[in-house]
Formats: structure tokens, sequence, C-alpha cells
């Protein structure tokens, strides 16, 4: 199912993202999770893929399944390490079998288990070669590409990363989904830097709600630095170490961040829920578009 006409039209659409679980049980309570949130009508929802393909099957499996258990549209994320162009074709294959509309195309991170990963043998070296792919395979899926308000961690100089980004959504890009951050400002000089550049696609606004201090500390572990604004982190603080004060000062710091995107014409919220509905849920019913 196709999701552009629905980032482009005037109302900001909302989505979420999930996570393939482990195992089977983890997968039942994912589908109680989505079921959940698909009564707030999101236009889509998306489902992870792991560091070099290791959630191949999974992703799959929770993709074939949200679509045959709901009808809300389901976008794949598709990393491009590890992969070659023989083994994306099978993917491609399988995904328009599934009636897939859209595809998430990121680079993705070498396997952890790999430490000497040597991309130089890689069929496809970067996230732009995995979208110029998917257009020569099929014309049939919508592709989606990655944004970072924040800056891409793998180049410092931000001139030469929109350059880096232009040529990647010239590969045939349709629409950007950021990354998290947790301040609008870096979201708003994101997306200016975009029109500068020429590029005039929908951007998704990735937002991640806070719940404990330990997930904060993993996300600027993770994310290469996450910038935390000095208001959020005054909340936390003042929750003085109280976890169910410090998740109600991070949902309202989310909640905050998404009518202000909202007020600004965003295209999408779209977030990350960790497989979980309670977060995402106050949220949600908490915006008004």
């Amino acid at each position: 199912m196709a999701i552009l006409p629905s980032l482009r039209a005037s109302r900001p659409t909302l989505s979420f993202e999930f996570f393939p679980p482990k195992n089977d049980r983890g997968s039942e309570d994912l589908l109680k999770t989505v079921n959940e949130l698909g009564k707030l009508d999101p236009a889509f929802v998306s489902v992870t893929y792991g560091a070099g393909g290791t959630t191949r099957e999974r992703t799959r499996e929770v993709v074939q399944r949200i679509i045959q258990d709901t009808s809300v549209p389901t976008i794949p994320h598709l990393t491009c390490i590890g992969h070659t162009k023989s083994e994306m074709s099978e993917i491609l294959s399988q995904y328009s079998a599934d009636q897939v509309g859209t595809i998430l195309a990121l680079r993705g991170d070498p396997p952890r288990d790999q430490p000497d990963y040597d991309r130089g043998t890689d069929d496809f070296k970067f996230a732009g070669d995995l979208v110029a792919f998917i257009k020569d395979h099929s014309d049939e899926f919508e592709i989606g590409v990655a944004g970072f308000p924040e800056g891409h961690p793998g180049t410092q100089n931000r001139l030469t990363e929109m350059d880096y980004f232009k040529s990647k959504v010239d590969q045939g890009a349709d629409y950007i989904c950021t990354q998290l951050f947790f301040d609008n400002h870096d979201f708003f000089d994101y997306r200016e830097r975009c029109n500068l550049a020429g590029i005039d696609l929908p951007i998704v606004a990735g937002i991640m709600p806070i719940t404990t201090i330990s997930s904060m500390k993993r996300m600027a572990d993770l994310a290469a630095g996450s910038r935390f604004p000095a208001k959020l982190l005054k909340r936390l603080s003042d929750a003085g170490g109280d976890a169910a004060a410090i998740r109600q000062a991070g949902i309202d710091h989310a909640i905050e961040q998404c009518q202000g995107l909202i007020q600004q014409n965003v295209s999408g919220l779209h977030l990350y829920t960790l497989n979980k509905s309670s977060a995402t849920r106050e949220i949600a019913a908490a915006l008004t578009f």
C-alpha cells in the first residue's frame, strides 16, 4: 500500500516503528501492540532490520503478519551491508509477493559478531546504491531514506554531508524519515538545509520518548551522541530519581516536540515505540492536528 499521498496531504501523518521480536511469544505480544496502536489510525508502521541482515527472516515474518492481520500499511526496513545483489533481488521479489508497497532503504551496520568486517567486498557500499538498485528492480516500490537532523555520525563536515545526501535522494528516494532527535531546532535547521540543497520530499520526524534514565544513556551511545536540550535535562533532574516522574517528564517533552512540529507543518511524526503501546498512546492522545 502506498503512503506518499498521505505524506503529501495537508494534515501531518502519525506512524510507528517496531523491531522484530526474538521469539514467537514476542511476536504475538507485538501483534497485540500493533492492533492497539492501530486504533490511532496510523498512516503506516515500519519494522526494523538487524545489523548485517541478522533479523532478515524475522522482519519479513512480522511484516507479513501485520499485513495479514491489520489494514495498516507496513514498511520493512532494508539494509544493504552484507547482502549480494542476488540476495537483494530475492528479498524484493518476496516483498512484492507480500504486497509491500514501500521500503525504507538504509546502509545499516556490520554484523556485531564480525568486528573486522570488510565493507570493501560489499555489492552495495552506500544506501544510495540500494535505492538505485530497488528502482532498477521494479518501479512498484516507494522508497524512503534516513535523514539525520543532528548530522550524520560518519560525516563531520555538514556541507559534505548534504552533498552525499542529495546524491542518495537523486538515486530515486520518495520520502525521508529522520533519526531520533530531541531538539526541534535541529529538525527545522535540517529541513532548511534540504530546501537549500533542492530536496523537495516529505520529511517525517523521528520521535522517541525517554521513559528511563538508563534508556536515555543507551540512546546517547547508540546514536553517536544525541543532543539532549537543557530544558529536557532539567525536567528529568527535577523528577528526582522517581521512575514515574521521569517517565512523565519524557512523555511531556515528546508531546511538546510533536505539537511544535505540527505547528510548523511537519509532513509526519514517526514514533519509536520499542514495541510497547502505553507511552505512544499517551503522546498521540495529547496531540492536536
